[in-house]
């Protein structure tokens, strides 16, 4: 009974430890690869580098089949008013790694202006 019951606690502690070995690995694996937070802040300082303009703020954001896709809202160029104030939207393309892979000026427009409404009411 004694010999059965060494056995059992031996799979058992098996078990376990490979349990624990599979966690550890998922879990490196998912550490190698940025959070959506971090590929946020990557895109918005990598681009604020390369442009020399301020980042203000992301307006779209998505996981693509080859990283990642945003547009990054842009001041451009600082006037008073303040709603005055030239503001530029930039599609940002990124690898899995978050980091950044291509960018472009997607539109211009004033800080106090709206889109202009589309028709069919929306």
């Amino acid at each position: 009974m004694s010999n059965t019951r060494n056995t059992q606690d031996s799979q058992s502690s098996q078990k376990s430890q490979n349990s624990q070995n599979s966690r550890k690995q998922t879990d490196s694996t998912a550490d190698d690869r940025p959070s959506p937070m971090e590929v946020l802040r990557q895109a918005r300082g990598q681009l604020e580098e390369l442009t020399g303009m301020t980042a203000e703020s992301v307006s779209s954001f998505e996981q693509t089949e080859h990283g990642w896709a945003l547009e990054v809202e842009v001041l451009e160029l600082e006037r008073v008013p303040d709603t005055m104030s030239l503001m530029a939207s930039y599609q940002v393309e990124l690898d899995g790694n978050g980091q950044l892979t291509g960018y472009r000026r997607v539109r211009r427009y004033e800080r106090g202006r709206s889109d202009p409404r589309r028709s069919g009411g929306r």
